[in-house]
Order: C-alpha cells, then sequence, then structure tokens
C-alpha cells in the first residue's frame, strides 16, 4: 500500500508540473501567434470592408487551429522543461535511490503523451474543422460595411466581384473628386443588369454609409445590341448596401468536415455537396495530405515523448550532459518539422501515405526498446 501510494504520489505530482508547463507555454504562444494572425485578418475590414464584429468573430473562431498547430511544440517544450525541474532539485536523484526504476516514468511520460495525442486528434478532425467553417459561414453571409474602404485615391478597387472603383481624389472619408466606377453586371441594382460605366466630377458618402451621392456626371450603359446609351445627371445616388466582397466564401479543404473528406476518397460526393472534391489527381493528393494532416501528424507526440525521455537516462559526470537538453530538444523539434514536411508528400500515393505512417509507428518499439535496455539493470521498485 505504501508503495502503491508513493508511486501515485509521484505521478501526480510530475503531471502536475508537466500541466502547468504546458498551459504557460500553450498561452503564451497561442496569445502571440493569434495577434500576430489577428493583425493579418485586418484586411478584412481595410480591403474588404467587413465589419469589426464579422472581423473579431472570424478571428476568435480561428484559435482552434492555432492550438493545434502549437500542442506538439508545447509538449515538446513541456516535457523537457519539468524532467530539468526535477533534475535541478535533484528530485530524480531522490527518486532513483529510492528505488524507482526510471522507465516506471518512462511509463507515465508515454501515457501523458497519449492524452495529448487523442485530445490532438478531437481537435483536427472534429473542432477545427467545425470552428473554421462556421468563420466561413459567418464571412459568406457577412455584408460589406465600411463604404469609404471602396473609395481609395488613385486606387483601381475591384474589392467587389464585378465591380471597379477609382477616385482620382480624396479630400477626406466622405468628399471624393473625379469618380470613374465599372459595373460588369447587377452589382448597383439601380443602374441595371448590363455592364455600365460611370463617370463623375464629385460625390460623397450618405450619414449612414450605405450609399453613394454623385454629381456632375454620365452613365455609359451598354445595350444587348452593343450600342451605347449615355446618361447625363446633376445628383444621382448608388445604393451600395447589400454587395458582398471577393473574400472566399467557399469552405477550403481544412474546413470541410472529416466525414464528407473521407466520403470524397471513397468517391461518396453525394448530391456534390462539396465542391472541392473531385476525382483528379490534384483533388485526391489534396484530400489524403488533410486526412494524414489530421490524424497522421499526431501520432509524432508519443514518439516526441520517447525522445525527451532520453533525459533520464544523463548522468552528472558525463562532459556531455550539460549540452543533453538541447541535444534532445532539437531532435524533437526535427522530428515535428519532419512531420509537417513530410506531410506534404504523404498524399503523392498510397504508398507515400503508408510510409508516412510508419515513421512515428516503426520508430516508437525502436525508441522505447532502447530505454528499456537503458533502465534494465538499474533498481527495480
Amino acid at each position: 500500500i505504501t508503495t502503491f501510494t508513493m508511486k501515485n504520489t509521484i505521478y501526480k505530482y510530475f503531471f502536475h508540473e508537466f500541466l502547468r508547463y504546458f498551459l504557460i507555454s500553450m498561452f503564451a504562444l497561442s496569445v502571440i501567434v493569434w495577434t500576430v494572425q489577428a493583425v493579418n485578418f485586418l484586411d478584412l475590414v481595410t480591403e474588404d470592408g467587413h465589419a469589426f464584429t464579422i472581423y473579431f468573430a472570424y478571428s476568435f473562431l480561428t484559435i482552434s487551429k492555432v492550438l493545434t498547430k502549437l500542442i506538439p511544440f508545447c509538449f515538446l517544450l513541456s516535457i523537457i522543461l519539468t524532467i530539468l525541474k526535477f533534475e535541478k532539485d535533484n528530485e530524480l536523484i531522490i527518486l532513483w535511490t529510492s528505488g524507482l526504476n526510471k522507465i516506471h516514468i518512462v511509463n507515465l511520460i508515454f501515457r501523458i503523451s497519449l492524452i495529448v495525442m487523442i485530445l490532438q486528434l478531437v481537435l483536427t478532425s472534429l473542432v477545427n474543422p467545425k470552428l473554421l467553417n462556421l468563420s466561413r459561414t459567418i464571412l459568406k453571409n457577412s455584408q460589406l460595411q465600411f463604404i469609404p474602404s471602396l473609395l481609395k485615391e488613385k486606387q483601381f478597387n475591384d474589392t467587389v466581384k464585378g465591380l471597379t472603383i477609382f477616385v482620382d481624389e480624396k479630400e477626406n472619408n466622405r468628399n471624393f473628386k473625379n469618380i470613374f466606377i465599372r459595373d460588369d453586371g447587377s452589382v448597383l441594382t439601380s443602374i441595371g443588369a448590363t455592364a455600365s460605366t460611370i463617370f463623375a466630377k464629385s460625390g460623397q458618402i450618405s450619414d449612414d454609409e450605405k450609399e453613394l451621392i454623385l454629381y456632375n456626371g454620365n452613365i455609359q450603359k451598354l445595350k444587348e445590341d452593343n450600342s451605347v446609351n449615355i446618361i447625363k445627371f446633376d445628383k444621382t445616388v448608388l445604393n451600395l448596401s447589400g454587395i458582398s466582397t471577393k473574400s472566399i466564401t467557399e469552405p477550403k479543404m481544412q474546413e470541410t468536415a472529416t466525414l464528407k473528406i473521407l466520403n470524397c476518397m471513397n468517391n461518396k460526393n453525394l448530391n456534390n455537396e462539396m465542391h472541392n472534391c473531385s476525382q483528379n489527381k490534384k483533388s485526391q493528393m489534396d484530400t489524403k495530405i488533410e486526412i494524414n494532416k489530421r490524424f497522421g501528424m499526431p501520432m509524432f507526440i508519443p514518439l516526441i515523448s520517447l525522445v525527451c525521455s532520453f533525459l533520464l537516462s544523463t548522468r552528472r559526470d558525463k562532459q556531455i550532459h550539460s549540452y543533453n537538453r538541447y541535444i534532445y530538444f532539437l531532435i524533437g523539434f526535427v522530428l515535428l518539422v519532419l512531420s509537417e514536411i513530410t506531410v506534404r508528400y504523404s498524399g503523392i500515393s498510397w504508398l507515400h501515405t503508408g510510409l508516412y505512417y510508419l515513421i512515428p509507428l516503426g520508430m516508437l518499439p525502436i525508441f522505447y526498446f532502447t530505454l528499456t535496455r537503458k533502465f534494465k539493470y538499474e533498481n527495480l521498485f
């Protein structure tokens, strides 16, 4: 009973220290990465004219993607910091001298890695596609809110599909001079369904920022017989509310549900509901790569745990001891980079896919057998 209680106490303490480092590193790094990413998303407001509420909602829903990218690295960092903390406080020496075999700690680290791997699998296969698809839906259903973002001085702005706007001079955010507008379709309902061109000497935005008021210009409207009808005006009002930008609204592969992707791989694109599911070679390769990202990359986490476990075999009397932490961290980091690089080639064929999964699954028993041999003749608990 005493032995069992002691082991449980050690395991709980080790897990508590790991969890502390893991949560701190995840929070710190995710805040930095998400902030940088959110700054890049500002184009949704400044360039595409979406409202700030859409921007914040879209940015917030991408947090799960950030967490997914950071989990393997934070796991590597946290395990190494936990082992180094135990070593620095001489807690490892106490454990070994009390009779605890190091393989028990290796098994504990490996079990922790399985928990993290399952968390990663849930995020990549279920949570991520759902939240990213929701963010794309929010963007798709939103309407352009900031008309001034369309009117940029001495720039041809084609943010809205089928509509090009040029302003020669911008006095402020509401008054403009020498305005050119090209409508290739029925974007501006007040003009009509045929292609039209508008020239105006001046213009201004209404107080509610939904209408563009033009003065002293003309509308050149193309008829069905290719003749041009010119209409002069002293004042005309264009309703710009409700128009949408060219932001990508169709779900990308990473935003598609896992079940739909699997159906695509099995040639079950029912009712063509998945727009990026095709039987051509490029589409099939992208589909395999996405599946391997979701199910293959998390398998490298247990492998990383065994790499970090080699730190337990270090000795203070070895000259290379002080460099081991950097060596094993580098090895673990290289494995993470390797998983990112090789997954891009895993969709070339089923052979490449099999080799991709063979890397972690094949190396796991080798690393574990090596650790077992290292600790075989140490004190048994």
